[in-house]
């Protein structure tokens, strides 16, 4: 009965309005929001290497197919919409080229072409100018052939602006020349090479830069340490070690006596 009487009342007070004062309640717009930017200070990706990877359909999946492409300088890939590739639906099955990425690995290395951001061009054919879809994605997971290095196979997810998506970011370790740990002759235990963050897709760090300047012997960072953009969100524990300043081996100390 009061729940009755509640939206009575409330449809009571909705007919005194005019009807595009109604409407404007109905439909009031959220404010729009300003795109995130890179922050003067953080890593930005260089330029140098922005590159569009092209690619073209695949029909089909399965390992004879994989192996066909492969064999003609393909390398078989999917395009997810969602972060685990389970939800949405949206999931092509592509082929791209094997020398192009092997290429941006190189120049990169696995784990920071894994954190950059690539125009993705799907086209009928290689050489035609009819394109399918053009999107703006991040790869997710690369498979190398061992000894070799080819890439085996290659997993993408779109990465429109409104995405958050989980990265694996690369770290680069700095002031080794000047750390007093360092200068002592300590050795740095690197614990961690990448750490995990949430990041909005428009500001995916290409790397985080460690600073060891001023380590003495027996400090450590640990990940609530690292100095991010602040709408990154670490997603694993902040006290978990990144790296230590370590004393002297005993056989180094040995050598000196």
């Amino acid at each position: 009965m009061l729940r009755h009487l509640i939206l009575s009342r409330s449809s009571f007070h909705l007919r005194r309005f005019s009807q595009s004062s109604a409407a404007a309640v109905l439909h009031h717009e959220p404010p729009e929001v300003q795109p995130l930017t890179y922050l003067e200070g953080f890593p930005r990706p260089d330029p140098k290497y922005a590159e569009t990877i092209l690619a073209i359909p695949r029909a089909n999946s399965g390992k004879n197919i994989s192996a066909k492409e492969r064999k003609v300088g393909r390398v078989p890939s999917i395009v997810f919409e969602q972060e685990d590739g389970q939800h949405g639906g949206n999931k092509r099955l592509i082929s791209v080229r094997t020398n192009q990425i092997r290429k941006l690995v190189n120049q990169l290395g696995r784990s920071f072409f894994l954190s950059r951001l690539f125009d993705l061009e799907v086209r009928s054919e290689f050489e035609s100018g009819d394109i399918v879809e053009k999107v703006r994605v991040l790869p997710r997971k690369i498979h190398l052939q061992a000894g070799t290095d080819a890439p085996l196979n290659v997993t993408f997810i779109r990465a429109p602006s409104n995405a958050l998506l989980k990265v694996e970011v690369p770290l680069v370790f700095r002031g080794e020349d000047i750390s007093p740990g360092l200068k002592k002759g300590a050795a740095l235990n690197t614990i961690k090479r990448t750490v995990k963050f949430l990041c909005p897709a428009d500001i995916i760090p290409p790397y985080i830069d460690v600073d060891l300047s001023e380590l003495d012997v027996g400090q450590k960072l640990v990940m609530g340490d690292l100095i991010v953009h602040p709408a990154l969100k670490l997603i694993q524990s902040k006290d978990e070690p990144v790296c230590k300043i370590m004393g002297q081996r005993v056989s180094e100390l040995q050598k000196k006596k």
